[in-house]
């Protein structure tokens, strides 16, 4: 990416006339490497010139080191460039320029407090200016966003996981991994590491030409060592940013010639496989402008349009985002993608998801560092993009670029960046972004504490789902939800009534856990009703019972059929006509509670029974009284053979409320 950025374009900078002679044959040697664009070799000659100059001839050194940092930035040596862009304004540079990128090298380094007085300086110098300075107007302004946007994301990153693939890393760059077509098990992506075919050292960059390579996956699905590859793809020229057809039998790429008195333009090359090896690539002839670079090619899913990237008049400024149509006689008209993806600075590496978002790398938009990586999300009725910021870790305070995705898992793949290297190289990094799981698990049993492994769960959503689950033979069942959706479930057995219940996911790309249990009532024995309570001695309901009043309100809602006996029981204390009128009457209120909330009378019996129906332990009873055996029946004579508090605790037992099924045949 760095040498590609730094072949792309170049300044002619005007001649400085020094004093010193070592210093100025320096300058005369540093200016003409400039010119052909070898700013690694410019760098160490405006380096001697400037330690040869006099640390009084402050506006000579001033200029001096302001050219250095031009060299360094254009190669990503961000952190020399950082030092020579101190030293510029240190020595009072004549143009505030020398601010605005002291700032952009202090982001690209991840110091965006001391940054951002550094832009405020550059805009506030500049006000006063012509609009020759609107570009680096509007790049300071994103660079001041970009500071506060920054410290937020790095604070609360995606859940993306982002590692560095060891296998593909070298010691030199490595960058643009690239699938071709839909093989998952090779990787393709440019590197300056030793094998490549030219042998001397770039002016430019400092290391050998690029050329493409290729590693492949095993059985295991291991990447191997990475190979060059075998064929004319590969030259003594630089070749780089390659991309593919959806057969993965034509590759497109990226192939910068140089010339030793002239500087580089980056052109677009092709090549067809035929069987395993790649043929002669062919330029392309993408326009008769001669003084312009195409460079990062790659087609659309649909094959019809070849997306690059071109300094050509007609942008938006810098570097910009291009697409020429793909006819079966060659290539047709050419488009700007516009002012929504390209601005003022750099748009680069654009790429494409399996689902046909389109993701490129700017600089003009705000973000974290130096090119962030960005996906654009066309918008059907307004007809204009949507830029998103793919945020941290994705995306650093370096330079992020060239995604490609895993054909058939569309949340993983690899990336560049130089993050984390001092000298600026890019190596791969892998992305995975772990699929987001709402599960809900739950339980179905019966009211007296069975689990029932015979129930089956039907489940709705509101997202189309409709599923039946049956419970595993502990009761409990587990199914995946989607975030940000309504489900009703009913839960339905054998001889029990129907119990519904609605749950709600949240709405969030985050893992979810939810929790659902169905108490099931039997239809052939009598239900507790647990929470029910009066006024002591009378028949009134106390307001505490509403909650378990509603939900039997609910459960003869969902069980339209079904008519009850509503059951109300005594302890022995008191006389025996009295205990049952009392417990009729309670019953009686209940019922009445019922008919308020919609339930038709001729479904409801009340029923008082005094203390004539004393209460057989069951497991569910145990919970409250783990004194007693299962089995065990409450009469006056068991429970008075019992230690007082217990016999209190049997007497709350004894006093109950029920109901039991009548018959499932109701209809109005």
């Amino acid at each position: 990416m760095k040498l590609y950025r730094q072949l792309l374009f170049f300044l002619v900078g005007a001649s400085l006339f020094l004093t010193s002679c070592g210093a100025g044959r320096s300058l005369r040697q540093a200016e003409q490497s400039y010119a052909r664009g070898e700013y690694f070799d410019a760098a160490r000659y405006y380096k001697q010139a400037y330690t040869r100059t006099s640390p009084k001839d402050r506006p000579q050194r001033g200029v001096l080191a302001y050219k250095q940092g031009d060299c360094y930035r254009r190669i990503n040596y961000t952190l020399k460039a950082r030092a020579a862009y101190m030293n510029a304004v240190r020595y009072r540079y004549p143009d505030t320029i020398s601010h605005f990128y002291l700032a952009e090298m202090l982001r690209k380094n991840g110091e965006y407090a001391a940054a951002t007085p550094y832009y405020e300086n550059y805009l506030t110098y500049v006000q006063h200016l012509s609009d020759r300075r609107e570009c680096k107007d509007s790049l300071a302004y994103i660079g001041l966003i970009s500071c506060q946007l920054a410290q937020e994301w790095k604070k609360n990153p995606t859940r993306h996981i982002v590692k560095r693939v060891p296998i593909l890393v070298s010691r030199r760059s490595d960058y643009s991994p690239m699938y071709a077509g839909g093989d998952a098990d090779v990787l393709y992506f440019t590197s300056t590491r030793n094998e490549v075919k030219g042998s001397e050292l770039n002016g430019i960059t400092g290391m050998k030409s690029a050329d493409i390579f290729h590693s492949k996956r095993n059985e295991k699905k291991q990447w191997q060592k990475p190979e060059p590859l075998a064929s004319e793809v590969n030259s003594e020229f630089e070749e780089g940013a390659c991309s593919f057809s959806a057969d993965g039998k034509t590759m497109y790429f990226t192939r910068c010639r140089t010339l030793p008195n002239a500087p580089a333009y980056a052109e677009i090359y092709v090549s067809q496989r035929v069987g395993a090896e790649w043929g002669a690539p062919q330029k392309c002839a993408i326009m008769n402008d001669t003084l312009s670079s195409v460079a990062h090619p790659v087609l659309s899913p649909a094959g019809d349009y070849l997306y690059f990237v071109s300094d050509m008049p007609g942008g938006q400024g810098g570097l910009d985002l291009w697409r020429i149509n793909v006819t079966r006689d060659g290539f047709g008209y050419v488009d700007n993608l516009g002012p929504d993806i390209n601005t003022s600075g750099d748009e680069m590496f654009p790429t494409f998801a399996p689902d046909g978002t389109l993701y490129f790398s700017s600089n003009g938009h705000p973000g974290m560092g130096g090119l962030d990586i960005f996906r654009a999300i066309p918008d059907s009725l307004t007809e204009r993009w949507r830029i998103e910021n793919m945020r941290s870790p994705i995306n650093s305070q370096s330079d992020d670029f060239g995604m490609t995705f895993e054909p058939g898992a569309p949340n993983r793949g690899f990336f560049s960046s130089n993050r984390g290297d001092a000298r600026g190289w890019d190596h791969i990094f892998s992305f995975e972004l772990p699929e987001v799981h709402h599960v809900l698990k739950g339980l179905v049993y019966d009211k007296e504490g069975d689990v029932l492994s015979d129930a089956l769960v039907t489940l709705v959503g509101d997202d189309g789902t409709y599923l039946k689950i049956n419970v595993k033979k502990d009761g409990t069942f587990m199914q995946e939800l989607n975030p940000g959706c309504r489900y009703a479930l009913l839960a339905s057995c054998r001889g029990y009534l129907n119990d519904k219940e609605e749950l709600l996911t949240e709405n969030v790309n985050e893992d979810r856990r939810y929790e659902l249990e169905f108490a099931l009532a039997s239809i052939t024995r009598p239900v507790l009703i647990e929470n029910i309570f009066y006024e002591f001695d009378r028949a009134d309901l106390t307001s505490e019972s509403t909650v378990a009043l509603d939900e039997l309100i609910q459960l003869l809602s969902d069980n339209p059929s079904v008519t009850i006996e509503l059951a109300a029981h005594c302890d022995y204390k008191g006389n025996d006509d009295y205990n049952l009128h009392l417990s009729q009457r309670r019953a009686e209120s209940v019922v009445r509670y019922l008919i308020k909330g919609g339930i038709d009378s001729e479904r409801l019996a009340p029923k008082g029974y005094g203390e004539q129906q004393p209460k057989t332990v069951t497991k569910f009873t145990l919970k409250s009284a783990p004194f007693l055996k299962e089995g065990d029946v409450l009469t006056e004579e068991f429970i008075k053979n019992l230690p007082l508090e217990q016999q209190e605790i049997c007497n709350a037992i004894n006093r109950r409320t029920e109901f039991k099924v009548l018959r499932t045949t109701y209809a109005k």
